[in-house]
């Protein structure tokens, strides 16, 4: 897991593509899906964060989630753990849900310029409430493939 400041993203190893993409992204991106490339892809949405207990790990197989919150802000715990299935994985989907442990977890708080990156098989829990009380936020998420 990488959590870190938009203006660093030029610091990992992601292509010139999403690189490009994730420094011009601003709060008035159209909801939806983005294509990046042929193979990455992004994906924007706005939702009210959810209780702890209502949100549940996944994890993926196919694609890195670059997670990026334009506004609000969100809870994401995540661990290196193994966590019991609570829904097998759905290939369509590149999505494995999990039951929440019993013990502690790590946690992030993500806000408006900042970023977490969660590699295939990484388990997090996003769309938490940061706080006591939902919050609205608007998301993306972008999708980098790698098979």
């Amino acid at each position: 897991m990488i959590f870190d400041k938009i203006s660093n993203i030029d610091k990992y190893s992601f292509s010139q593509d999403i690189i490009c993409f994730v420094k011009n992204i601003n709060s008035d991106i159209s909801l939806g899906r983005h294509q990046i490339n042929k193979t990455d892809f992004a994906n924007v949405e706005t939702y009210l964060t959810k209780s702890h207990e209502n949100c549940y790990f996944e994890a993926h197989k196919k694609f890195i989630d670059i997670q990026i919150l334009l506004s609000g802000n969100e809870r994401i715990d995540f661990t290196s753990k193994n966590l019991q299935v609570r829904e097998d994985y759905n290939a369509d989907r590149d999505i494995v849900f999990f039951e929440n442990p019993e013990y502690q977890t790590n946690t992030v708080c993500l806000e408006n310029g900042y970023f977490a990156v969660f590699e295939p098989g990484e388990a997090h829990k996003p769309q938490m409430n940061f706080e006591k009380y939902p919050a609205e936020v608007k998301k993306v998420v972008v999708k980098i493939c790698v098979e």
